[in-house]
């Protein structure tokens, strides 16, 4: 795995940033041999925790993927009662914070869907193999199939019956 999207990781834990890490690194920490392109979490959107998010990555120069002129990230806590998701590029690579995901809803039912597991050292929720592999089904993408049929692989692995 990337030292930088550790270190992306490390950031938003060392900051108590409530989040779960779901998408492609997700299947990476489960042995899923895509490289993913970035970091998706499902996070509180919650001000508090999305001002953490902000100060956990402020020195990386994020600003917001999706926008016109890629505007610097500058939160403050009545714009975060209004957003849903972010896009960032930072200096370490991207991160997409998302509120809601495909197939199991939003951020608590994420978040009871996951495990606390060990990723390079540091304790991290993840989205737990069960529910990517049914994130992935619902959102049905191309990419996502790819990414399905390893996963599935891995699970078939873990529990041959």
């Amino acid at each position: 795995m990337s030292s930088d999207f550790d270190n992306l990781l490390e950031r938003l834990t060392n900051n108590a940033v409530d989040f779960v890490v779901v998408g492609d690194f997700a299947g990476a920490v489960y042995g899923c041999t895509y490289v993913a392109q970035g970091i998706e979490i499902c996070c509180d959107f919650s001000p508090a925790n999305l001002l953490a998010m902000q100060r956990a990555i402020s020195d990386l120069e994020p600003v917001h993927r999706m926008t016109p002129g890629r505007k610097k990230l500058a939160l403050t806590e009545q714009q975060c009662s209004h957003l849903k998701n972010l896009y960032l590029d930072t200096a370490m690579g991207q991160l997409d914070c998302l509120s809601f995901i495909d197939g199991l809803g939003d951020f608590e039912q994420v978040k009871r869907a996951s495990e606390l597991l060990e990723v390079e050292g540091m304790k991290v929720r993840v989205l737990s193999l069960d529910a990517l592999i049914k994130a992935k089904k619902s959102m049905n993408r191309p990419l996502d199939r790819q990414v399905l049929s390893q996963l599935e692989a891995i699970r078939k692995l873990q529990n041959p019956k």
